[in-house]
């Protein structure tokens, strides 16, 4: 089955005055409306933590998921469960994390905690009600002490620890810096990889304070734009993609778990762009 939706930013990023908000029934009504059936929801441990106690989490947060799971599959959505912000990383502020998930077992003991917590609450819920997507966007090679050994070896280590409690669960692991690099050494694990459509970034992310690269790169234009060694056209898109098609070629699932351009760049701009990416 074919997903298409929209990620909801209800549980996104905590602070100390802050709960997580409410589904927006709205919200999920115009989805189902007009044909989408998915939604992502990336949420920040911190919710349910205190002080980096990451084995005792406030179980009273997790009613908020239930009930998100709840309004989402009463209209046929499908919901993919994200930890956006996890133990020891998190792509934005990650200097906010007092330990690092690449390096300490502190942080990646809690990781696989958190996945088999939320196995074990949402075991007897089907798989085309919920998937989980174990971590949103990890860095680019040696980021943070990060690689593709480490990565791989925490990935495994944490798709095993579901499958002995929820041997179908559907699992879902994002591609590497920031979600735009394949990841062929784990093309056997039986997981869904998933990719980002925003490249180039200059295009996609014009002005967008965010990403820290938004300050020294070029002025959007598409095609032509020269970034990153290319110029960027439809056959540039097509070479930036082959890893993942070759992923895909091994029997893997590839979905694109984001895309899209922000609203700083020229309309004309972002349509011939998109028309490319998409066609």
């Amino acid at each position: 089955m074919n997903y298409y939706g929209f990620n909801f930013q209800w549980m996104f990023s905590w602070n100390p005055a802050q709960r997580p908000a409410p589904a927006d029934e709205r919200a999920l009504d115009f989805l189902t409306k007009y044909g989408f059936n998915f939604v992502r929801i990336p949420t920040d441990y911190r919710f349910w933590t205190e002080n980096f106690d990451y084995t005792h989490p406030d179980e009273t947060i997790f009613e908020y998921i239930d009930r998100y799971l709840q309004v989402c599959s009463s209209r046929g959505i499908h919901l993919s469960l994200n930890l956006h912000r996890a133990p020891g990383y998190c792509i934005n502020r990650n200097d906010l994390e007092k330990h690092n998930l690449w390096r300490d077992k502190i942080a990646q003991d809690a990781f696989v905690f958190l996945w088999e917590t939320f196995t074990r609450r949402y075991q007897n819920v089907p798989c085309e009600v919920l998937s989980f997507d174990l971590l949103n966007e990890p860095p680019g090679l040696w980021q943070y002490g990060m690689t593709r050994k480490r990565h791989a070896a925490l990935i495994r280590r944490t798709v095993g620890a579901i499958r002995a409690i929820d041997p179908d669960r559907m699992i879902v692991i994002d591609g590497l810096g920031g979600g735009s690099m394949a990841m062929p050494e784990l093309a056997d694990l039986g997981v869904i990889h998933s990719g980002r459509g925003y490249d180039p970034m200059p295009v996609s992310h014009h002005q967008a304070t965010w990403w820290n690269g938004h300050a020294q790169c070029p002025a959007p234009l598409y095609p032509g734009l020269k970034w990153q060694g290319r110029t960027w056209d439809l056959a540039a898109l097509r070479a930036a993609y082959r890893p993942w098609l070759n992923v895909q070629k091994r029997g893997v699932a590839i979905h694109i778990g984001e895309f899209g351009c922000f609203n700083r760049t020229p309309n004309d701009i972002a349509l011939r762009w998109l028309a490319d990416l998409l066609g």
